[in-house]
């Protein structure tokens, strides 16, 4: 097969491209979709005998890993699937939730395309091809039960609501806010949150929790039936003086807490800072009634910390700043519709985290790097406004890219009936901060990276790598020399 490589000199912001193997100068998705409906496949393929297939063997365990998080007594779902009584009159519904896989609507919410791109996620419930075969044979051949001795032991669940990063090492409390079952929109700051902290401490993980009084069994055939927070953006800071408001000079701001959104696991080399005398402010917040009863609520933040002492190696957080707030034209009535955005990274960067951000109309998005003559997609998934997911890169798998490369955001928008997420398909909407305007953004985080950095990450990638044949499409560079000093101040001065 042809090489091509690309020669790369620190000292250039433009690349140099010399060879690229034919197969890795990937074409653009944008402008196409296409991807089936539904995903089904053949469990043969797998050499498992359709008549074989059971609960209590093959079904049960998927359920375990990948469902019953949520679909539990008192869990976020609106029903339990936890044994074969609760299950059963659900097969059906399972088999055609699951096989939608990477869409809106999809079980579990998780909606990473697996055929292009980067396919290793933390936290990944998504369902292998496999697993898909063995609910769709179980679901067509009757849904039997099978031998109880195959039974997996059950989950056992903490009582209440429990944290999934674990136990916290500080847990921060939101004033009460109450809503009317049935009322309008409310967007505002609701105030400062004192972390009581005496020092600095670097945090490794975050999740954001609602905590209410809708009693246990309340709830919609929405995610977001149960609460009434719908997001919520927020920062951190120094508190002045009189413990008022934080120091704009120390502000730092944190991923946005949104309904149906996993919990922020930062990378080891990685730690967001949060300073002694700080408190959280709750600045952007949004919240919507349930339809259900008037509801009290507050926030929960739970935080985990890197150990003392700790000093994360890369210390830039980097906004990638991809995508548009502000002037889009969503026209009503019409499926296929894009929006395109691009930026062009200053700085060497590592993306950690994906995470589309688009509005009711929100289908899709998808992530591409362009670097020389190629163009690299990362990343296409599904888009479902009732379950806002980020995608947290595996750490050595998290894009590598050097300074110079555009990026590219698409996303795909559906203003027809079949939106279920629509309010009114008859509206033109344009940009705004409620639901039933429009976003267009990637609220992902990435790291910048100093030139050693850059060269110690893709130096660890390599290592990792059998051959020149192996490709890593978020790394453009992984195969490219070092530059020597040499080699800079040869280019440099040709320039």
């Amino acid at each position: 097969m042809r090489t091509r490589l690309f020669a790369y000199v620190a000292t250039l912001t433009v690349p140099v491209v010399m060879l690229l193997p034919a197969t890795v100068a990937a074409q653009s998705i944008a402008g196409s979709d296409p991807h089936p409906a539904v995903h089904l496949y053949d469990v043969a393929d797998f050499g498992i005998d359709a008549a074989e297939v059971t609960f209590t063997k093959h079904i049960a365990p998927i359920l375990q890993r990948s469902c019953q998080d949520c679909h539990r007594p008192d869990g976020g779902a609106p029903m339990s699937l936890i044994d074969y009584e609760q299950v059963r009159p659900w097969a059906r519904s399972i088999k055609t939730r699951t096989s939608i896989r990477d869409r809106q609507g999809a079980m579990p919410p998780f909606y990473v395309e697996k055929d292009l791109g980067i396919l290793r996620f933390k936290d990944d419930p998504s369902l292998s091809d496999e697993e898909l075969a063995l609910i769709q044979a179980w679901a067509d051949n009757g849904a039997p039960r099978g031998d109880l001795n195959d039974m997996p032991a059950p989950r056992e669940f903490a009582q209440g609501s429990e944290w999934t990063i674990g136990e916290p090492d500080l847990v921060l409390r939101s004033r009460d806010v109450t809503r009317p079952a049935i009322g309008p929109d409310r967007w505002g700051d609701i105030g400062l949150v004192p972390t009581g902290l005496t020092e600095d401490r670097y945090v490794k993980s975050v999740e954001v929790r609602e905590i209410n009084d809708l009693p246990p069994g309340a709830g919609s055939d929405t995610v977001g039936g149960r609460y009434i927070f719908h997001h919520m953006t927020y920062s951190s800071g120094v508190l002045n003086e009189d413990g008022t408001a934080i120091d704009e000079d120390t502000r730092v701001r944190w991923p946005i807490h949104e309904v149906g959104r996993n919990a922020d696991i930062f990378p080891e080399k990685f730690g967001t800072l949060l300073q002694a005398n700080s408190a959280l402010h709750l600045g952007a917040s949004h919240f919507h009634s349930n339809g259900i009863a008037e509801t009290t609520a507050h926030l929960e933040f739970g935080l985990i910390f890197h150990p003392k002492g700790y000093a994360p190696e890369y210390g830039n957080r980097a906004r990638v700043g991809l995508g548009n707030g502000n002037d889009i034209d969503v026209v009503p009535g019409r499926s296929g519709q894009e929006m395109h955005a691009f930026t062009v990274l200053n700085q060497h960067t590592k993306l950690v985290a994906f995470e589309p951000h688009l509005h009711a109309p929100g289908t899709r998005m998808c992530i591409e790097a362009i670097w020389g003559r190629n163009h690299f997609t990362l990343n296409c998934v599904g888009y479902d406004h009732s379950w806002v997911k980020q995608y947290v890169y595996e750490d050595d798998a998290a894009p590598l890219l050097p300074k110079g490369t555009i990026m590219h955001a698409i996303g795909f928008l559906d203003t027809t009936p079949g939106n279920k997420n629509l309010a009114d398909s008859r509206n033109w909407a344009g940009g705004g901060r409620r639901s039933v305007a429009n976003m267009f953004i990637d609220l992902g985080y990435a790291v910048e990276l100093t030139e050693e950095q850059f060269q110690s990450e893709m130096a660890e990638r390599r290592a990792t790598m059998t051959d020149r044949n192996k490709y890593d499409v978020g790394c453009p560079l992984c195969w490219a020399e070092a530059p020597s000093m040499e080699t800079a101040t040869e280019e440099s001065g040709q320039q």
